[in-house]
This record gives structure tokens, sequence and C-alpha cells, in this order.
């Protein structure tokens, strides 16, 4: 529990919350060309390099970790944030929010739930894995 409440943490939210936004805004513009699930995968990408960049100069800029293995390991960290990503967002969209009625604005709400739940999970990743 320590870990969220350290100023860190609080760096990363921000940094994450930037690249988050990319991330959705992204998958708006993608969704003109592509379907749901492509224009989410595209965007997790997008916003995943913007979210390396941010950590790197910002949240874990102590990192004694060299820049290719942190890579690396960010990819690995992000992979298993994309599959909590994707199964969200697409359950979410084509399964729960039509069942209970919910149609306007369902991509948005769908994506915006999965790109949040990973918060937690993608932190100790990359504290712990990604710039150990």
């Amino acid at each position: 529990m320590k870990d969220f409440k350290s100023k860190q943490f609080l760096m990363f939210l921000l940094t994450g919350g930037a690249a988050a936004a990319v991330n959705f805004l992204s998958r708006i513009l993608y969704s003109v060309w592509l379907g749901f699930t492509y224009a989410i995968i595209l965007a997790y990408l997008t916003g995943m390099i913007t979210a390396f960049l941010l950590a790197k100069k910002f949240v874990f800029k102590n990192s004694q970790q060299k820049i290719g293995t942190s890579i690396v390991m960010f990819t690995v960290v992000n992979g298993v944030a994309i599959i909590q990503t994707l199964a969200i967002s697409t359950g979410l969209y084509y399964y729960i929010l039509p069942n209970v009625g919910l149609t306007i604005f369902s991509a948005e709400i769908s994506h915006g739930i999965g790109v949040v739940i990973p918060v937690f999970t993608s932190y100790l990743g990359h504290k712990y894995w990604s710039f150990k």
C-alpha cells in the first residue's frame, strides 16, 4: 500500500493520465478508419509510446536499468495491460452495455473504463521491472 502513497505514484498518475488521454483520443481518431478492436490496439500502442517517454523522463528518472532492458520490460508489462484493456473494453462494448440498454457513447465509456483499470498493475510492473 505504501507504493500507492508516494510522490512517484502521483507523478505516475499524472504522466499516465496524459498517456491515457493520448490513448483515448487517438482511439476516436483511429475509429474513423478501423473497427473498434483494432482502433483500441493501435491507440494503446500510441499511448504506450507516450507513457514510456513520460515515465522515463518524469517518474522513474533515477532508474539504473539499461534503456534496452527498460523498453523490453515496459513492453512486457504493457502486454499484460493491453490484454486487460482489450478484455474490459470489448466486454463492455459488445456485451454488457448493450444488454443494459446503454448505446450512447458506449465506445467511449467502454474504452475509458478499459484504460483506467490497469493503472495499479502497470505502476507496480513498471516500478519493479521496467525501471528498476
